[in-house]
């Protein structure tokens, strides 16, 4: 089966030059690397932050799957975490692509992965109903880890998050008010023109794990 693997990243500011340069390298590089089915460089928020406004220059992040794990070219980096994953379940499509095979459903620790490409007209009010979603993220239950990405500055954007198990996820996916809200509220404000939702297995993470801003499940 392919592997699934998520790599972050961390450079110093005197560094984001080379790192910009390297990222927009291994875009290229990785779609030409035989074995590799699914690639995708991410920048990424400060802390667990989550919009536009909240790039991490310093902090940068790699989705792949291929028969092996690729080598990135990351440049001067000062941290590395690599998160190996299992599909569970994946609904939509990432450019046009359903990249994750649904393959197993383990106990222990779930990653969530959220992907969307908004509509531009719709871009103020996305973000105001998910504002009161990223406030209260912070404080959840069985919450591990939790960062932003994006794929452009605008319109491309996604969420990363990693649960201590399923029955955490549940629980905010669909009992927390906020969350709730805007879950019942997307099909009616039709403010993705493509979108992706996907749950993965942690089945290994290795290296630094403050990268990803890894804390203790309250």
């Amino acid at each position: 089966m392919p592997v699934t693997t998520l790599s972050v990243w961390r450079v110093p500011p005197v560094a984001v030059p080379r790192a910009m340069w390297a990222v927009a390298v291994n875009r290229a590089r990785l779609r030409r690397t035989p074995g590799v089915k699914f690639a995708k460089v991410l920048g990424t928020g400060r802390g667990r932050r989550f919009g536009p406004t909240s790039a991490d220059l310093t902090r940068w992040a790699a989705l792949t799957v291929s028969d092996e794990p690729p080598d990135l070219k990351t440049g001067p980096t000062i941290a590395t975490c690599t998160i190996t994953l299992g599909p569970i379940a994946s609904r939509g499509t990432w450019s046009k692509q359903a990249p994750f095979q649904n393959e197993r459903n383990s106990k222990g620790n779930v990653l969530v992965l959220t992907r969307a490409r908004l509509r531009a007209r719709r871009l103020p009010v996305f973000w105001r109903a998910n504002a009161p979603v990223a406030r209260i993220l912070e404080d959840q239950e069985g919450l591990l880890a939790a960062f932003g990405f994006g794929e452009a500055p605008l319109g491309f954007q996604g969420t990363v998050s990693i649960w201590r198990n399923a029955a955490d996820v549940t629980r905010f996916a669909y009992r927390q008010p906020e969350h709730a809200a805007v879950v019942e509220r997307t099909p009616h404000e039709r403010w993705y023109a493509e979108e992706l939702f996907a749950r993965f297995h942690v089945l290994d993470i290795e290296g630094d794990r403050e990268v990803i801003g890894w804390t203790e499940a309250p």
